[in-house]
């Protein structure tokens, strides 16, 4: 049988910044790709998700069943018919790591996989990182399986590695703070400096009571790459009443629960503290995820896809995530893959938040651009961004906050008329620096500065603090919907800019995101690409949920 006639299907120009030639590879060596393969009716499954997380329509609340998501994404029979013919000429056999069947894996020989896609793959160096990737600038398959398959992944990634959370700051204590429950009206100046559990209650209305539903609604908090502790210092510090809170480990990937401080990690440290924390009573589940994805984007869809399987008494309702990446670092392929994997998550009745991340509008973290700088996945439309603010009176945007406009993702429905308001507002203003049509972001905020935790007796600094601060939140206001009889919430973003859902929030309308030589773009009245529609308000949450 003569060679089948290939066609590139996806390449890169250039390697990227960041990253330089280190040498071949030996044809031996093993390496593991992932073949995205063509869903059946995504375009369905989007239409379906947003019913059932509009307010305005009569479906809100009715969440689909994992097994109903999967008729809308799993391949049709001629797609994995085709590429299993493919890959069986080649001598390889795929198995698939997704509920649906739309993910597979292979593991090969790097000489195989030069074969399989016509391509030639080469070592790459990191130069910050010094870490190294087997990467090609482009890669090929048959035309006969060309419009069957999504991506075949990593080949053309180049994305620098995932490291504690999109960024933070450690400094040293400040001092006394707030440690006992305070009212709205009594938030201490000394929560300007240095944030608490106590001042959290105090700013945004947390109850200081333990949550009702003890079973059913499960907080999950994922991490890549790091370890954590179980945080029963933190409770006994700040949150005595609520020591003994419920805590349970999921690992995939080689993924790890180091309980020793010292070699516990700083990001999914923080995050487990103030889940459990402020989440008072709901359970929380911790999904680890190690080294072993080999995917360039820190497992995120294998946590999807590990959740999706997941029976309906350990599945989460709310997920929090404080790590990411730019949306540059992967391909567009990806990265849409990433965001309808999450729009499955929503489908189900899980809400999903990102830390929109810590450079301003420069990206994951500060540093030179000559055009502002998304961030995912807090740019997918069907996760929560989460930015960030700093003080108490007034509360105010924080400097790190990342916002801006997906180079990706057009402008959803749901905050159609806020994105054009607000740029509406600042005209021509760094005009060509971002997307005009893209989706906006963040969607929401909380503190972000100056956060105190237990790891190694630091505050932490980030939208890394903020991301799991309003999920606890979104946890809680579940637990009262679960215990009147209700749906849990779900996909967010529709109620958010609802009517009922802004009213909810309080509005920061003073301060800026700064980055690629601008002073960023502006807080304003209304949703802005700083921090979004504003801070949470507890029981303003309730009413909007009609409790």
């Amino acid at each position: 049988m003569g060679r089948r006639a290939m066609v590139i299907h996806e390449s890169v120009t250039a390697v990227p910044s960041g990253f330089a030639p280190a040498g071949t590879v030996p044809p031996s060596q093993e390496i593991t790709l992932r073949i995205a393969l063509v869903q059946s009716d995504i375009a369905g499954l989007q239409e379906k998700t947003y019913a059932v997380s509009d307010p305005a329509n009569a479906l809100y609340g009715q969440h689909l069943t994992p097994e109903q998501v999967t008729k809308y994404v799993q391949p049709s029979s001629e797609t994995v018919s085709a590429v299993s013919e493919w890959l069986s000429e080649n001598g390889l056999a795929a198995k698939s790591i997704s509920p649906a069947g739309d993910m597979l894996q292979i593991s090969l020989s790097v000489g195989q996989a030069d074969e399989l896609l016509a391509t030639r793959f080469s070592l790459f160096k990191h130069a910050a990182s010094g870490t190294t990737s087997i990467r090609t600038l482009a890669y090929s398959v048959p035309v006969s399986v060309q419009n069957h398959i999504q991506f075949v992944h990593p080949t053309i990634a180049f994305v620098p590695p995932l490291t504690g959370g999109p960024g933070f700051t450690a400094v040293s204590p400040k001092g006394e703070a707030a440690t006992v429950p305070l009212t709205s009206d009594t938030v201490p100046s000394s929560c300007a400096s240095l944030v608490t559990p106590a001042c959290l209650q105090a700013l945004y209305g947390f109850p200081t009571a333990r949550a009702i539903d003890s079973t059913s609604n499960i907080l999950a908090v994922s991490g890549y790459n790091d370890n954590t502790h179980f945080p029963q210092s933190f409770l006994s510090m700040f949150l005595p009443d609520f020591e003994g809170s419920t805590f349970t480990l999921q690992t995939l990937d080689g993924g790890e629960n180091d309980q020793t401080l010292s070699d516990a990690g700083s990001e999914a440290d923080f995050d487990v503290e103030y889940a459990i924390g402020m989440a008072a009573g709901v359970p929380v589940t911790f999904i680890s995820v190690g080294f072993d994805f080999n995917d360039d984007a820190g497992g995120f869809l294998d946590t999807v896809n590990f959740i999706l399987a997941e029976p309906a008494a350990t599945r989460p309702t709310v997920l929090t995530t404080s790590y990411g990446f730019n949306e540059e670092d992967l391909p567009t392929s990806v990265l849409v893959e990433m965001c309808n994997a999450y729009m499955q998550l929503g489908a189900i009745g899980i809400s999903v938040f990102f830390s929109s991340g810590d450079g301003g509008v420069s990206g994951i973290q500060s540093n030179t651009c000559t055009s502002f700088i998304p961030t995912a996945p807090s740019s997918c439309p069907f996760v929560t961004s989460v930015g960030g603010t700093t003080g108490v009176s007034p509360e105010i945007a924080a400097t790190l906050s990342g916002g801006g406009f997906s180079n990706v993702f057009t402008t959803p429905s749901y905050q159609a008329s806020d994105v054009a308001a607000y740029l509406g507002s600042i005209g021509n203003e760094y005009s060509g620096l971002y997307n005009a049509s893209g989706r906006g972001f963040p969607d929401v905020s909380a503190q972000a500065i100056d956060v105190e935790f237990i790891w190694k007796l630091f505050d932490f600094t980030g939208t890394s603090c903020s991301t799991p601060i309003f999920a606890s939140m979104v946890s809680l206001i579940n637990d009262r919907l679960i215990a009147a009889g209700k749906p849990v919430l779900g996909f967010l973003n529709p109620f958010l800019y609802s009517a009922a859902g802004r009213a909810a929030l309080t509005d920061i309308t003073i301060g800026t995101n700064p980055g690629c030589g601008t002073v960023g773009f502006f807080a304003s009245a209304g949703w802005d690409p700083v921090t979004g529609l504003g801070t949470p308000n507890f029981d303003l949450l309730l009413t909007a949920v009609g409790l």
